[in-house]
């Protein structure tokens, strides 16, 4: 016996849901066909083998919008003409490419669970992404930063000249404990769970971001940045704003501290695999973006190739006129 609601105050309606699912119900006994699952049913399901994702809270905010649009549908009935129902609708609420794109990979990672690990479909549709514009890296000077400085309260000043000297994320440095300090070795460590990549990352402490411990202690028990005696929870807020203002700083998250920490790590010569360790990325591509930056590694290689040799003159006062009449020019080129 089988107790299902049919959603539906319509007795027609509710009939021929029934007779459906009286016929799926024999096809399955008799026939051996596959039971069909519904959306929310894989939603539940691969939610609960997904709650180490980092991204959790993206991908809820995701399948809250979505419900409005798949609650109850078969999975089998989401074809390519659904999606692009889906992507169309999702572009009319006024979101960017690569929002859609995230929603639509969701989508495919559930699918995609559903028809290859709990075979409860046959397969699975294309999934066309949208195209995404590169987005430049922003990052800001050293003369920004001093700027940005002198128009920040004190806490939110001591996070960011430690977000400089670390490239920690912010959840990292607002929820940075005394626990994981060790001021004796100079290092602080961040937990598995604690990291986007579910790695453990060690964090080498400069002898400025000491400094910046220091200046922590005796402030609380447990979390090493505070406001008023109790932990930084947000640091999106009216006064990191009002400073970008005042600092004449445009088009500036807190993330792009971060990206400034890379920057000048690649500015200063550091080689991006050590980068990559330092900054926990899960893969050298996710830093070669700050390659462009420095060329000094390429520097020793650009002369190899060249046709042209150049011969300077032995006499520094040469004087070109002369070299004009002879008909030198100012250097002797030869092949």
């Amino acid at each position: 016996m089988v107790q299902k609601s049919t959603g539906t105050p319509d007795k027609t309606k509710a009939q021929e849901f029934h007779d459906r699912l009286k016929v799926q119900l024999w096809e399955q006994t008799k026939l051996g066909a596959k039971r069909g699952y519904s959306w929310n049913e894989a939603v539940v399901r691969w939610l609960s083998e997904t709650q180490h994702k980092a991204s959790r809270g993206d991908d809820l905010a995701h399948l809250r919008w979505l419900d409005q649009h798949l609650n109850g549908v078969a999975l089998d009935a989401i074809n390519r003409d659904a999606l692009d129902q889906l992507m169309r609708a999702k572009l009319a609420s006024g979101v960017g490419n690569s929002t859609v794109n995230r929603m639509l990979a969701l989508i495919r990672s559930i699918l995609r669970k559903a028809a290859l690990e709990w075979e409860w479909l046959d397969k699975v549709p294309k999934i066309r992404l949208l195209p995404e514009p590169s987005r430049r890296i922003r990052w800001i000077t050293r003369e920004e930063v001093d700027r940005l400085l002198l128009e920040l309260p004190d806490h939110l000043k001591a996070m960011v000249r430690f977000s400089l000297e670390t490239g920690l994320r912010q959840a990292n440095v607002t929820g940075l404990l005394w626990s994981q300090i060790d001021l004796t070795r100079r290092c602080a460590w961040i937990h598995p769970d604690q990291a986007k990549a579910r790695r453990a990352i060690a964090v080498p402490l400069s002898k400025a971001a000491v400094v910046i411990i220091r200046e922590q202690l005796g402030k609380h028990q447990s979390h090493v940045f505070t406001y008023q005696g109790h932990p930084v929870r947000e640091v999106n807020t009216k006064a990191w704003r009002n400073a970008l203002d005042r600092a004449g700083i445009e088009d500036f998250r807190w993330h792009d501290l971060r990206h400034t920490w890379a920057s000048w790590h690649v500015q200063a010569g550091t080689p991006l695999h050590v980068l990559q360790e330092l900054g926990g990325w899960e893969s050298v591509e996710m830093v070669r973006r700050y390659a462009h930056l420095s060329s000094e590694h390429l520097a020793g290689y650009v002369d190899r190739l060249s046709a042209l040799h150049v011969v300077e003159d032995d006499a520094d006062s040469y004087d070109l006129a002369t070299a004009n009449k002879k008909g030198l020019g100012e250097k002797h080129l030869s092949l």
